[in-house]
């Protein structure tokens, strides 16, 4: 199965969407991980926002993880021993981690900086990972086995050393616990019974918020939230992923920007729905909502578009690569007209990759028409402002179609909704790319930048980041020119399957002479489960097996203007080579 969201070309198999099956240990919160328990996997964000997978460490002779927190000076003393081993095992990696409610972002990095701590410091917010682990003091140090994730050593810092000489050859720890001696962390959940949850006025009224329009009958989401029986089913799954940051899929880092589309679970969601399952995932008394929902699935979401546009039928062979189609149809209408909303109906969904449609020119029109990425939302475009569509002109289609083992037939139809009255602003696009992109084979972090600059005032909607498979992390920095910096939007975890474009609660403002600078980092080692090849040195390309580094913003100049859209950006012969059509 291959699929698109949000952005340009990507795949991947239908058992990454579905989850891992792996057993799950489903560790009580109440009970302390003992040496030779596994630790289950997680994710989490750093104090630099930087975003740390605990599997992906699985090349690591030794995983070392502390428990941090600011002003004790048992974690601080512990923090510094650390430091020191750390130049003393190359192979080994050592991590911090905080779960103390008051310690704010900020507050880390003061903390760190003060004390001369350059570890990473995972920041565990809902504290459902401190949990699982069943810490209760700041400066314990668990030693774990990547050869199986189990717990080798649990207790004071004195005894990381031998611990990590002994997993580093394989050999048992003489003594695999020590009493710690820290400060408490205050867990306020860690004693409290989580079997009262409710499920009907609880757990599944946030899943129908979060979950069902993916999961659903006709839905992107491999399996249907259709009853209590399911979900219990797929429990172990829905904890796995909820602490890998997998599902819901959405990747701002919330430290930075409010999205109107966000489709995160709050912290309390977090917490509540992992507490659940760890308790058994009770039913409970009530009815079950999810049985008796019935919620009407229109097929154009924003009522039946003012023109729809119809693609020339295309039918997939079975197997194979099918170069992308480049589609050219006419526009019938004989006026200009504005749009203020433009929807896609696929064909065939499974089978159809992704869209990107664009009105004007001969080869690739400059306007946008948005694009089709399964799963993505319509385009609404913000009040006051429209994409002009001229007469006659000639809306081109890149099409890009991945076989599915049959042969489908697809007529992808293009929605567009019209404005009564031509409005104040033209919706605009301006693009960030560095086509001359290099990454060296058997890289883990590989950084590339691509940066434009507002020549007039402007006010900034939305941010699109995008990458292929070997996309690592992702963010957008505005440079002002008074001197400050400001971080428009962090994607510390970027992932190929699920590219989502980030919408501004509210539109941002910025002056002429702001710089943006788009950073996108890449992982092209063996790590990199999606990686297609680490041992090439990869270069700029469309298809999925090589990279591109292409950010937009969607703004509008703060002075009226009703002119067509002008991207700001590279050529469109730059990006795509001079033989495109």
């Amino acid at each position: 199965m291959q699929q698109v969201i949000g952005g340009f070309c990507m795949s991947y198999s239908r058992t990454r969407i579905a989850f891992s099956l792996a057993a799950l240990s489903l560790s009580s919160a109440a009970s302390a991980l003992q040496p030779g328990d596994v630790v289950d996997n997680f994710r989490l964000t750093d104090h630099k926002g930087v975003s740390h997978e605990f599997y992906y460490l699985s090349d690591a002779k030794a995983v070392v993880l502390m428990t941090q927190g600011n002003g004790c000076d048992a974690s601080r003393t512990s923090a510094a021993m650390l430091e020191s081993l750390r130049s003393k095992y190359p192979n080994v990696e050592f991590l911090l981690l905080n779960a103390n409610l008051g310690d704010t972002r900020e507050a880390i990095v003061k903390e760190t900086a003060a004390n001369n701590i350059s570890l990473p410091v995972l920041i565990d917010e809902t504290q459902i990972i401190t949990e699982s682990l069943g810490a209760t003091r700041n400066g314990e140090v668990f030693v774990v086995d990547p050869r199986g994730w189990k717990v080798a050593y649990r207790g004071a810092v004195s005894g990381a050393a031998a611990a990590i000489d002994a997993v580093s050859s394989g050999s048992a720890v003489s003594r695999p616990t020590t009493a710690v001696t820290g400060c408490a962390i205050k867990m306020p959940e860690r004693d409290r019974s989580h079997a009262n949850i409710s499920y009907e006025k609880t757990i599944a009224p946030m899943l129908q918020e979060k979950c069902v329009t993916c999961h659903r009958d006709g839905g992107i989401g491999p399996w249907q939230m259709s009853s209590y029986e399911m979900v219990r089913g797929f429990s172990p799954m829905i904890r796995e992923v909820v602490r890998t940051q997998r599902m819901p899929p959405w990747h701002a880092d919330p430290h930075y920007g409010h999205f109107s589309n966000d489709r995160a679970l709050s912290d309390e969601q977090v917490k509540t729905l992992v507490h659940w399952i760890e308790a058994g995932a009770p039913r409970g008394a009530g009815e079950d909502p999810l049985k008796t929902q019935k919620k009407d699935w229109p097929k154009w979401p924003l009522g039946e578009p003012d023109l729809v546009i119809e693609t020339p039928a295309f039918t997939t062979p079975a197997t194979g690569v099918i170069p992308y189609q480049m589609v050219q149809v006419k526009n019938p209408l004989d006026h200009d007209v504005w749009i203020r909303a433009i929807d896609y109906l696929p064909g065939q969904r499974a089978v159809l990759h992704h869209v990107i449609a664009s009105a004007g020119g001969e080869r690739r029109g400059a306007t946008s028409l948005y694009n089709y990425v399964p799963g993505a939302e319509p385009l609404e475009i913000p009040p006051d402002n429209g994409i002009l569509l001229k007469a006659g002109t000639t809306i081109h289609f890149q099409m890009h179609f991945t076989p599915n083992g049959q042969e489908l037939t697809d007529v992808t139809k293009l929605g567009l909704y019209f404005m009564k009255d031509p409005p104040k602003f033209s919706y605009r696009s301006m693009i960030f790319a560095q086509p001359r992109l290099k990454i060296p084979a058997n890289t883990k972090v590989h950084t590339e930048m691509a940066e434009q600059t507002f020549k007039e005032d402007a006010v900034i909607y939305s941010l699109h980041p995008h990458a292929h498979f070997r996309g690592k992390s992702s963010s957008f920095v505005a440079r002002y020119p008074d001197g400050r910096e400001e971080t428009l939007l962090n994607v510390p975890n970027y992932d190929f399957n699920w590219q989502s474009t980030y919408d501004l609660v509210e539109p941002l403002p910025v002056p002429a002479g702001t710089k943006v600078v788009y950073t996108q980092v890449f992982d092209n080692s063996s790590q990199n489960k999606a990686n297609p090849d680490p041992n090439r040195t990869v270069t700029w390309g469309e298809q999925t097996w090589d990279e591109m580094v292409f950010g937009v913003i969607r703004y509008r100049n703060v002075k009226e203007d009703k002119g067509p859209e002008k991207p700001t950006g590279p050529s469109q012969e730059e990006l795509f080579g001079a033989t495109a059509n």
